[in-house]
């Protein structure tokens, strides 16, 4: 047959990115170079590029002069980069990610005001509206430039300095998405002090969690600053997202960043958070739902005797001290039918082999791939009567 004259022509590639975590204070204020000093290393000779700015609407609240320094700042070197249209403010959180009409309008953005792929998305947010950013500027134009400047804690130092992106579809969390890296991130200190205390808190989850997975010393430096921690000490703060971020960072760069392999240890207790936080209608915050999550997984290793006893009291004593909640009534919902779901949609999520990160010890994965459902319905009964 002719087919089988012509011989199979392979290829094989390599693409390397490269972005910079910077970290500072007043990203905005007119003395401060560190966008300005991005954006002009990035300059082509006669070259002047466009920025369309996405703000989080909770941050006009509590920073009303905001959008007139963003404004002021971009015009002092508008022989580089100017803005285009105007800033556009839409509202943050979970629900940004289930709205289609946020998602076209962003869309519609890009397209009205001609944002190429040597142009730039700012995202300034949450979480959640860099998860929605990013995902429009990843498959707009197959790709333009991202700019992250995240003002949680939970976006500082955990899922704005990597390389995911995604809105909520067919009611499952992340359902779409691709991985596409940002080409800087920026985390302001002075965002921080706008979170109320459920956010602030919310945050800390993702640290705890890389901490069990990856460091066993960040575990015990928590342990030790949680007073601080809790009383929203900034310099206290500032080194725990820092050090998560630097672990996460360590993660992509070190291991498999677009996830083609079933591992991924990073989503340590995230199995069971996804599902809650479709569950409760996103009442929970996803560190809320990450910290429960964890006590679930926790107490599993527990079970299974994966895990010693004085470790699991510490994971969960160092929860509750930090003023979570690990127990949510929809985790023994439905005779838990709801969290078994909750396991085959992560199945689905990562494809292939089902695989689990659990835990030997603080500091100490163990990855699993079946789950005893007897004993995780123990684990949850456990978790409704702990004090």
């Amino acid at each position: 047959m002719f087919e089988d004259s012509l011989s199979p022509i392979s290829s094989e590639f390599q693409v390397p990115y490269r972005y910079t975590v910077q970290f500072t204070k007043g990203i905005f204020h007119l003395t401060n170079p560190s966008l300005r000093n991005f954006l002009i290393s990035e300059q082509k000779e006669g070259a002047i590029k466009k920025a369309l700015v996405v703000l989080d609407e909770g941050l006009t609240l509590h920073y009303p002069n905001l959008m007139t320094e963003i404004k002021t700042y971009f015009h002092g070197f508008g022989s580089v980069v100017q803005l285009t249209g105007n800033i556009m403010v839409i509202p943050g959180g979970e629900e940004c990610k289930n709205n289609p009409i946020l998602w076209e309008s962003l869309v519609e953005a890009v397209d009205t005001y001609g944002i190429d792929r040597h142009s730039y998305i700012v995202a300034i947010g949450g979480g959640a509206i860099l998860d929605l950013v990013g995902y429009v500027a990843a498959v707009s134009h197959r790709g333009i430039r991202l700019i992250r400047i995240p003002t949680t804690v939970l976006s500082q130092n955990d899922s704005g300095v990597g390389v995911k992106n995604s809105i909520n579809h067919q009611g499952k969390k992340n359902f779409l998405g691709t991985f596409a890296p940002p080409v800087a991130v920026f985390n302001d200190l002075q965002f921080l002090e706008s979170l109320d205390d459920r956010d602030w808190r919310s945050g800390m989850a993702e640290a705890i969690k890389v901490s069990l997975i990856k460091d066993r010393d960040f575990f015990h430096w928590i342990e030790s600053n949680v007073y601080f921690l809790q009383s929203r000490n900034l310099e206290k703060m500032s080194y725990l997202i820092h050090r998560c971020a630097e672990l996460h960072i360590d993660h992509i760069a070190n291991g498999d960043p677009f996830e083609f392999g079933s591992s991924r240890p990073l989503d340590f207790g995230h199995w069971a958070a996804h599902k809650l936080e479709y569950l409760t209608k996103f009442s929970l915050r996803h560190g809320e739902a990450v910290a429960i999550g964890m006590a679930l997984d926790t107490v599993y290793s527990y079970q299974k005797g994966f895990l010693p006893k004085e470790d699991k009291d510490r994971i969960l004593s160092l929860l509750k001290k930090l003023g979570f909640v690990i127990y949510h009534p929809e985790l023994s919902a439905n005779a838990k039918e709801n969290l078994y779901l909750g396991l085959q949609e992560f199945r689905e999520h990562l494809g292939g082999r089902l695989t689990i990160t659990l835990l030997a010890g603080i500091g100490e994965p163990r990855e699993i791939h079946e789950i005893d459902l007897k004993i995780l319905a123990q684990s949850v009964d456990f978790l409704e009567t702990y004090v």
